[in-house]
């Protein structure tokens, strides 16, 4: 047996074993409430809305059309759009009209960054949504530009939404400053490309997990309650309930890096371990990883009791979130 391979069983042995323990600290919060039709019908939405913001493949110029499609469409979960589309619903009570173009602009967002993230000059990987990544099949010029593209094409998406112009302008600074350089997506994926090869500490890697994943996860929280009409008071909810569940989702994002394969995951498994990357397994180890993740989203569903029933969705997303397996 190869080293990699036996590390590969030890990490996931580990992991399983990790789970079961998990499963008793998590039964108080777990909902009997069926996630599956929300995924499946939030997806549908979302893709529909993609469908009609994106330029059709045929449209000059063609090729880099074509290069915005392949990643925007190559199978993604959806799942930042659908936590907005549900903190929309949680806060008007039903889906706002709509929102799906909100939800659809923030995927082009989050289809940018790993668009760029795969690049050669980035994390060089050539596996994403388990499809060749966009320089792969376009080259890397063009996949440039198509990361580029989204992020042009979002914005201009944004300042055409259908809700009043003072809930448009906070989504459009709330969305920049998520992707931006000092607390956002992209001052994080600096300070991870940073942070390689050394010997993280726990400030550094909880900087860097809040703001390349953490920001716009919590953004797609915040802006589906403006979008709503939520009061300063619901947004704050949906801002503290977006930074727990936010750290959560990228510490599993750590853990799977090391416990699953790449057929599982969509993407190159062992990248971090094999860059050195700074990760919460390396840190604290798998267990306690798992037990942080556990305890933000526990923290992050206290915020939303004061919604009532309303927030139940919003719940059980979070724990699919830390539950899952991909």
């Amino acid at each position: 047996m190869s080293l990699w391979r036996f590390k590969m069983t030890y990490y996931t042995l580990a992991y399983w074993l990790t789970i079961r323990r998990r499963a008793a600290r998590l039964a108080c919060y777990t909902s009997s409430f069926m996630l599956k039709d929300i995924l499946e019908q939030g997806q549908g939405a979302i893709d529909s809305a993609l469908e009609r913001l994106l330029p059709p493949a045929t449209r000059r110029p063609e090729s880099i059309h074509r290069a915005m499609r392949h990643s925007v469409f190559a199978g993604g979960k959806r799942l930042r759009p659908i936590l907005c589309l549900e903190a929309a619903r949680m806060v008007a009570g039903v889906l706002p009209a709509g929102v799906e173009d909100l939800g659809g602009a923030l995927e082009m967002l989050h289809t940018y960054s790993l668009i760029h993230d795969d690049l050669p000059a980035l994390d060089n990987d050539d596996l994403r949504r388990g499809q060749p990544t966009c320089h792969v099949v376009f080259g890397e010029a063009l996949a440039i530009l198509a990361g580029d593209a989204l992020q042009t094409l979002a914005y201009e998406a944004l300042s055409r939404l259908s809700c009043p112009a003072e809930a448009r302008i906070r989504i459009i600074e709330e969305t920049s400053h998520a992707t931006g350089t000092e607390e956002g997506m992209i001052g994080g994926q600096v300070k991870d490309l940073e942070a390689e090869r050394q010997v993280p500490d726990a400030q550094t890697l909880e900087y860097i997990h809040r703001s390349k994943t953490g920001a716009l996860i919590t953004a797609s929280l915040v802006t589906g309650g403006l979008y709503a009409g939520g009061s300063e008071a619901e947004t704050r909810c949906l801002r503290e309930f977006g930074r727990s569940v936010g750290l959560a989702f990228q510490i599993v994002d750590d853990v799977l890096d090391v416990t699953q394969s790449s057929e599982q995951l969509g993407k190159t498994a062992g990248k971090d371990r094999a860059s050195e990357k700074a990760t919460y397994p390396a840190l604290f180890g798998l267990e306690a990883s798992l037990r942080q993740a556990d305890d933000l989203v526990a923290a992050g569903c206290q915020v939303l009791d004061s919604f009532g029933p309303r927030a139940q969705t919003l719940k059980d997303l979070a724990l699919f979130l830390i539950q899952r397996k991909s």
